[in-house]
């Protein structure tokens, strides 16, 4: 009800105006987020993950055995998902 009589007192134009902010604002928020995943999605090598990680090969070989973490693979070289390496770590409780 507060929002009808709040309304009747804006004009059309003001109306639009703030339409299209609200939308500006959440396609703006939409498109971090997007970007945010994309960068995220990017493919490690073994190397990288391993520095990444700070972990030795041996660790990684044996997370990637137990399906700990997926390992991708392309003309004989390993690659990683930072988004996946990412959702793999748990946080600690306290």
């Amino acid at each position: 009800m507060q929002n009808s009589i709040l309304l009747s007192n804006v004009n059309p134009d003001q109306f639009t105006e703030l339409i299209t902010n609200i939308l500006k604002t959440q396609l703006d928020e939409f498109k971090k987020e997007l970007q945010n995943q994309s960068a995220n999605d990017d493919l490690l090598s073994r190397e990288q993950t391993l520095e990444l990680l700070q972990i030795n090969a041996s660790t990684l070989w044996h997370w990637t055995n137990k399906k700990k973490v997926i390992c991708y693979k392309f003309a004989n070289k390993s690659y990683y998902k930072r988004s996946e390496i990412m959702a793999t770590l748990t946080p600690l409780k306290k």
